[in-house]
């Protein structure tokens, strides 16, 4: 039995295909939320094609990898993040999206918490968080997977708790407004959204302050997970921002 299946094995790897296959890569838009301001991570490509271009982190694909595989490997080479949350956001295969052969990309979002150590991977010669509104023009077609990257966040904020894995584990709710508006891009009636985040019931006072502010010290919350896993489990809104 043993013997037949390393037949079969050796078989199936002999077996060539009549037509060309596409290279498989991944692109990860990592956003990080700070000083009141969304950030992307970007690397400077040290090499051709775009040398000197920035560019969302990524790589080709190794063939005993899974795509998410890939995309976590990458994100460990240019940062170093205590915590990471990791989605799939879909394909990207405009035939002429990288001048070197076809090459497909599997392109997903990544948010951490906090800008954590930038490092730098083996093509890149610079690798830093830029505010979202701050970025330059991009290499490839990751303009349009930032694009794409964004309103994927627009529109789970609304019916996703993505904010856990932006916030700290407390936080104010001026804090979480100005994550709100970072992301959907516009201002939010303080008094209205106030009222609207605690009438969503998700989110628990700690009993808690701030400490070392020169302003008045706020209340600290928390998230009630185990609430917002049922809300998403129902499909519900959060009725936020």
């Amino acid at each position: 039995m043993k013997g037949g299946k390393v037949e079969r094995s050796r078989e199936a790897m002999a077996v060539t295909y009549r037509y060309p296959r596409a290279a498989l890569t991944v692109d990860c838009a990592v956003f990080a939320f700070a000083e009141g301001a969304l950030h992307v991570l970007l690397i400077r490509r040290g090499q051709a094609p775009f040398e000197g271009m920035w560019a969302l982190p990524g790589g080709f694909v190794g063939m005993e990898e899974t795509v998410e595989a890939a995309a976590r490997r990458e994100l460990q080479e240019e940062t170093a993040p205590d915590h990471v949350y990791l989605e799939e956001l879909g394909s990207f295969s405009r035939v002429d999206r990288d001048p070197r052969e076809r090459v497909i990309s599997i392109a997903f979002v990544a948010l951490v918490r906090g800008i954590p150590p930038v490092l730098r991977g083996s093509d890149a010669a610079e690798a830093r968080f830029f505010a979202v509104n701050e970025v330059p023009a991009l290499a490839f077609d990751h303009d349009a997977i930032l694009s794409v990257a964004r309103e994927r966040l627009r529109v789970q904020l609304r019916t996703l708790p993505i904010s856990v894995e932006l916030l700290p584990k407390r936080f104010p709710l001026r804090e979480l407004q100005a994550l709100y508006e970072a992301v959907l891009g516009s201002a939010i009636d303080k008094r209205n959204f106030r009222k609207r985040a605690l009438k969503a019931g998700v989110l628990v006072a700690t009993g808690d302050v701030e400490e070392g502010v020169t302003h008045r010290a706020a209340e600290l919350y928390r998230f009630d997970k185990k609430r917002m896993e049922r809300l998403e489990k129902d499909g519900l809104v959060l009725g936020i921002g």
